[in-house]
């Protein structure tokens, strides 16, 4: 990867719908060229796809939580079983492992605090190996959405 690639990617995480011809021109690259190495990209893994950005506010889940799980063990067919479990809740946007204690960290988003405790308490608190669960609001985002450093 080089330079001409960092400026594609920087471009396209600045403006993911942008058209090839005016992403050739911002890096300054003909057509073609641009377009190879676009391909290239994409399949290397760099860019792994593309979405909309939503706003969560504008739709209706304004309320955010940090959920901090504390598994009973760490045993593969549990942890397993809790990842696949916690990938199926679509309000869980982030579901990180950590080494450490607690097991892991979710970003989880509701419409309001009783859509969050039911949430909580029908499908969060019944995955499968969790021991103890502990949450904290968010006040604010200060940072998010911020494009990697190229």
């Amino acid at each position: 990867m080089d330079n001409v690639d960092r400026k594609i990617l920087a471009e396209l995480q600045n403006d993911g719908r942008i058209s090839l011809t005016e992403l050739a021109d911002r890096v300054n690259l003909s057509l073609s060229p641009c377009h190879r190495r676009l391909r290239a990209l994409e399949e290397s893994g760099a860019i792994s796809g593309y979405r909309a950005q939503l706003d969560a506010n504008a739709l209706g889940l304004g309320f955010d939580a940090l959920v901090f799980v504390t598994m009973r063990d760490a045993i593969r067919d549990t942890v397993e079983a809790f990842e696949q479990a916690v990938a199926t809740i679509p309000n869980v946007l982030r579901a990180q492992r950590l080494f450490g204690t607690p097991d892991y960290l979710l970003e989880v988003v509701a419409r309001d605090l009783p859509a969050f405790q039911r949430l909580y308490d029908e499908r969060i608190s019944t995955l499968p190996g969790v021991q103890q669960l502990s949450s904290t609001l968010v006040m604010k985002s200060v940072v998010e959405n911020r494009p990697l450093p190229l």
